[in-house]
């Protein structure tokens, strides 16, 4: 399940990717807009400036925005820096230790299959796709 700081960190981006690209937007401003508490959305944009997703400036005139264009970001992205790993089972999580059941596991092919759906699905949608929705 996405938990609402999945979901709060799309929706920044998407705010982000909604406004001039050149221009820092004040978190305050995304906050107004999005009905956020803006001490929320502090913790949530920390991630996403430390994941490198976004570019951020103190002092007057400051804020954050994208450091990329919308079309180069994928939706699966953005949910794995503030969600962690999608994959539906600990084996399958990327740097998982190999399971020494792995050969035997009856369920594997579902699990693998299940999460080659999500992340297919995630990562091709890009940013871009959901402000043209």
């Amino acid at each position: 399940m996405i938990s609402t700081k999945g979901r709060y960190a799309l929706r920044i981006m998407i705010d982000l990717a909604s406004q001039d690209s050149e221009a820092f937007i004040p978190l305050k401003d995304i906050a107004e807009r999005q009905g956020i508490s803006k001490k929320y959305l502090e913790i949530i944009i920390k991630d996403l400036v430390e994941g490198g997703l976004l570019a951020s400036l103190s002092g007057k005139g400051g804020g954050y925005k994208l450091k990329r264009k919308p079309e180069e970001y994928s939706v699966g992205e953005i949910i794995e820096l503030t969600e962690g790993s999608l994959a539906p089972v600990a084996c399958l999580a990327e740097k998982a230790e190999e399971c020494p059941r792995a050969s035997a596991c009856m369920t594997l092919p579902l699990w693998k299959e299940y999460a080659d759906l999500v992340h297919n699905f995630f990562y091709n949608k890009k940013l871009s796709d959901l402000i043209e929705e």
